[in-house]
């Protein structure tokens, strides 16, 4: 791929995510089947825009299914995926429509709370569209009414997923099919954690002394849908939770409100200031160590550490022991804002709103309330 993007006056070159792969091989693979014919390169639009033509490896044709793969390339970016060949096999089957799963390599959802049910392939929403759409394209072109089995496979993936979260999210067998806009750029902590000043350093320069924070779109949308604010007041921090504070401190701001996903901050509780799952996941540790403090037995106890997802906690807690989920979730915001303030100092007044999309608001510190018609007026 020959897509570059600049940052930190370095040109890094862009990649192309697993999904993409699936989607092309898919593509590729429906193509041959339904015409007889190899094809050695494919076209790929993705949700980004960003049209690829991708080279098709390893083809095997038989009258009743075309296997074929897509080279996973990262670009610039250090993904453990980059180089590996990801797999698809289209064979013809009863009814109607396309079936998509997974084979070697693509892990098996075990546990509630994530991109897909329990006992799918753990091949997320975005790309499931992305293969079905391209499939589809191809037996409109060949007027093809019947039905395509479409199963991905990555013959790397179970090796390749014991370097990542999925065995502690319950995602066994292999690794997960990703990817949001189909295309990979390099991050830059740098470029990030300057990008969020630039935003805070404009609102402190038209007046304002209060910041809105949240970590990224889900808490983008809950501003606007849960709070009824404009999102476009709020700063993205991304993961650089602790550093957000830090140039609000430094730019002399007098009152932050951050509002996000449980998911994010409930690390906070633990001091931990950069949310990325790099550093580390200690989700379920603290709710299950607030829900102990609340009075939670060894047995619920036991049963959060083994949740995947945060809302999966939420809901044990909810069905097993309604009278503690309060006292539970009040421990975790006490906590996080305890931290926020220790990092945000004397001057500056720190108020969170943690939320759920599927519980709404869950822990609300002291004067948030306050905070939210401050931000409805400004």
């Amino acid at each position: 791929m020959n897509e570059f993007i600049e940052k930190e006056g370095k040109k890094l070159r862009l990649g192309y995510t697993t999904g993409s792969c699936a989607a092309a091989a898919s593509k590729a693979a429906a193509y041959m089947l339904l015409s007889g014919r190899r094809k050695e390169r494919i076209s790929l639009e993705t949700p980004k825009g960003i049209a690829l033509e991708l080279d098709i490896e390893d083809i095997r044709m038989t009258e009743a299914s075309v296997s074929c793969a897509v080279r996973k390339d990262a670009g610039d970016d250090p993904d453990i995926t980059d180089g590996a060949l990801v797999y698809s096999t289209v064979s013809f089957t009863n009814g109607t429509g396309v079936f998509i799963d997974g084979g070697a390599g693509v892990g098996r959802v075990t546990k509630p709370g994530l991109d897909q049910p329990v006992g799918n392939a753990a091949i997320n929403s975005v790309p499931r569209s992305m293969i079905r759409e391209n499939v589809e394209q191809v037996m409109r072109l060949f007027d093809c009414s019947g039905g395509l089995s479409v199963i991905i496979s990555i013959p790397e993936g179970a090796e390749l997923a014991k370097k990542t979260f999925n065995p502690r999210l319950g995602i066994v067998g292999g690794i997960s099919v990703l990817g949001t806009t189909g295309i990979v750029e390099p991050m830059s902590e740098k470029a990030l954690i300057e990008t969020i000043r630039a935003e805070l350093s404009q609102r402190r320069a038209l007046g304002f002394d209060a910041a809105l924070l949240t970590p990224g779109n889900y808490g983008a949308e809950f501003i606007r849908t849960g709070l009824g604010l404009d999102p476009e007041k709020a700063v993205q921090t991304s993961n650089f939770i602790g550093d957000s504070i830090d140039i609000c401190r430094e730019l002399g701001f007098k009152r932050i409100l951050l509002i996000g996903h449980i998911g994010k901050l409930v690390k906070l509780a633990g001091n931990m200031m950069n949310t990325h799952s790099k550093y580390g996941d200690c989700r379920m540790e603290l709710l299950a160590a607030h829900a102990g403090a609340a009075g939670a037995d060894a047995q619920l106890i036991a049963k959060i550490l083994d949740c995947a997802a945060c809302d999966e906690a939420v809901r044990l807690l909810r069905e097993k022991a309604p009278a503690l989920e309060a006292a539970a979730l009040s421990g975790v915001t006490a906590a996080a804002k305890a931290n926020l303030a220790r990092r945000a100092g004397e001057a500056v007044s720190v108020e969170m709103i943690m939320f759920s999309k599927e519980y709404g608001v869950l822990g609300s510190t002291e004067n948030a309330g306050e905070y939210i018609d401050l931000f409805k007026e400004n």
